[in-house]
């Protein structure tokens, strides 16, 4: 079984990629460019601009799968809000297209009957993912951001917290789908998106963690800070 450790500001940036290379999309949501040098994990956040606590968080809960809950109190609620915002851009303007062509060039001519219900039920689950997205991007996002400004609203992010809900359920039944019954006489580019489908599956089970087990607890801190300072 393989064993993880917990990467610290101190560790160089090209020890963390060498060490887990699933980790570079993450910094393209974290707007960190390319060129680390032998700066350590703390100058590259620092030269950034972003926090580190908030990049160790992410990190080692992608690497782990566990989540440092004690660093929240150290994390910025701007910047997850910012790494979220990153994220759905991610996704909508380039994993999931890309996931999208890997599919298409994948279905096998023989089942041209069944190629447009596939692909249907793809387009299905993007639809489910931007309406999800969207309200987060129109609603809760700019709600915290005014929160933090100090801006009243009715909103609370307990309403976030009892509608949100799982997007990748979709994904999971066509990626189950195809596994069971789609013949091919293209297996290894089936086999390609496939794995572009399942480690979408998990990136998305990722976020969606993250902004229930950090978003959600944070901003219900804040609110709660707020309304005490109120009632004093």
């Amino acid at each position: 079984m393989k064993t993880f450790r917990r990467f610290t500001p101190e560790d160089s940036m090209v020890d963390l990629i060498r060490e887990d290379y699933n980790l570079l999309p993450l910094l393209s949501r974290f707007s960190i460019p390319l060129g680390f040098g032998s700066n350590t994990v703390g100058q590259t956040c620092e030269n950034a601009g972003i926090s580190t606590s908030l990049f160790l968080l992410v990190i080692n809960f992608t690497v782990s799968g566990k989540l440092d809950t004690k660093l929240i109190d150290d994390i910025d609620a701007e910047g997850i809000v910012d790494f979220l915002h990153n994220s759905h851009k991610y996704f909508l303007s380039y994993k999931i297209p890309h996931i999208r062509a890997n599919l298409t060039g994948a279905l096998d001519r023989s089942h041209n009957d069944i190629n447009p219900i596939i692909l249907d039920f793809f387009d299905n689950f993007v639809e489910q993912v931007r309406e999800h997205f969207e309200y987060e991007e129109g609603t809760v996002f700019p709600y915290i951001r005014n929160l933090l400004a100090g801006i009243a609203s009715d909103y609370s992010i307990d309403i976030f917290r009892h509608n949100h809900h799982e997007v990748g359920e979709t994904l999971s039944e066509l990626k189950n789908l195809i596994l069971r019954y789609y013949t091919t006489s293209m297996p290894d580019v089936m086999y390609d998106a496939l794995v572009d489908i399942c480690n979408c599956e998990e990136d998305l089970e990722s976020h969606s963690t993250i902004e229930n087990n950090v978003l959600i607890p944070l901003i219900d801190h804040v609110e709660s800070t707020r309304n005490q300072r109120k009632s004093s």
